[in-house]
């Protein structure tokens, strides 16, 4: 990668990055970070070594808007074995086979979709980021310790079989935050009594931010391509209600005032309780808290650069 040239230190938005296999998320980070030092920099929703495909990387001021783009769908292509259990519930672990494993037919795997579609208790890998009475359930697993993870409640929006060749097949998987594809072949091998391994994953879209429009990750990002890839900050809470302010609203908000709500300037109906304001040009204002008893629009978060 290049050297790194005087950054605009006003520089924020999102950069969908392409990470490749091999890597850890935080190592993806700290090689976008040489290029754009000073500012802050982090990503929105962690992939495993193992995985390839989008990585939400933001910048500046857009840091603090990673947990909206972590709370958009995410979609997936996972590659699974059947006749396999393994430590890390991937290939990359301690693998064992299954003693005896049956025939499993597609018919069969299909009828066990519907299962995991919808609300469901998940329990996270040993080998995961999740925190034990204050340490990672990683570093925890390496050094043999015993623990155990308690299920936590994920949303699956679709599953659907996209190929089968026993022992192999291939999911694709649209969920929400907090879910891992591991443990759900895990849990898809368990159901069919013969284990499971996932062997490949690629996250191919977060929300609308797609893999075919991802930056690749290699030695000619330069400052220059990140900010010509960089995507506006507005685009994290694209699924947001938004409210569109005007010029004496705008100096309002960004002095940290409330404002009163006009019901027409949203975007839509819904009721979320947060809202992203937006200038009549689209570009991100607040995030304000709307106080539906008294209609006010009240700002937590400020990002618009206000010219004095």
């Amino acid at each position: 990668m290049s050297s790194n040239k005087a950054v605009d230190l006003n520089l924020s938005g999102l950069l969908n990055v392409h990470k490749p296999q091999g890597m850890t998320s935080r190592q993806v980070v700290n090689q976008i970070q040489k290029l754009v030092r000073p500012l802050k920099i982090g990503h929105a929703g962690t992939l495993d070594p193992l995985a390839i495909g989008v990585l939400m990387v933001c910048i500046g001021s857009a840091t603090r808007l990673i947990r909206f783009v972590q709370d958009q769908p995410k979609e997936y292509l996972g590659e699974f074995i059947l006749g396999k259990r393994s430590d890390t519930d991937d290939i990359s672990g301690n693998v064992t086979e299954t003693t005896d494993c049956p025939t499993i037919t597609r018919e069969q795997l299909e009828r066990c979709l519907p299962a995991f579609q919808g609300q469901i208790e998940q329990v996270p890998p040993q080998f995961s980021a999740v925190h034990i009475n204050g340490q990672r359930a990683y570093d925890l697993a390496r050094r043999g310790k015993s623990f155990e993870i308690k299920p936590r409640t994920v949303e699956i929006y679709q599953i659907e079989l996209t190929a089968f060749e026993f022992p192999r097949f291939q999911l694709r998987i649209v969920c929400g935050s907090g879910t891992y594809i591991r443990s759900l072949g895990r849990d898809l091998g368990e159901q069919l009594k013969c284990g499971a391994v996932m062997t490949s994953l690629v996250r191919t879209r977060i929300g609308d931010f797609k893999l075919e429009s991802a930056m690749q990750l290699d030695d000619s990002m330069t400052l220059e391509s990140i900010v010509a890839q960089l995507q506006p900050a507005e685009r994290a809470v694209k699924h947001l209600q938004h409210y569109r302010c005007n010029h004496r609203e705008l100096d309002d908000l960004c002095h940290g005032r409330v404002i009163e709500c006009d019901p027409d300037r949203l975007s839509k109906a819904g009721d979320q309780h947060e809202i992203a304001v937006v200038t009549s040009a689209g570009t991100l204002v607040a995030i304000a808290e709307w106080k539906r008893d008294t209609n006010q629009l009240a700002p937590r978060q400020v990002y618009y650069q206000h010219s004095k």
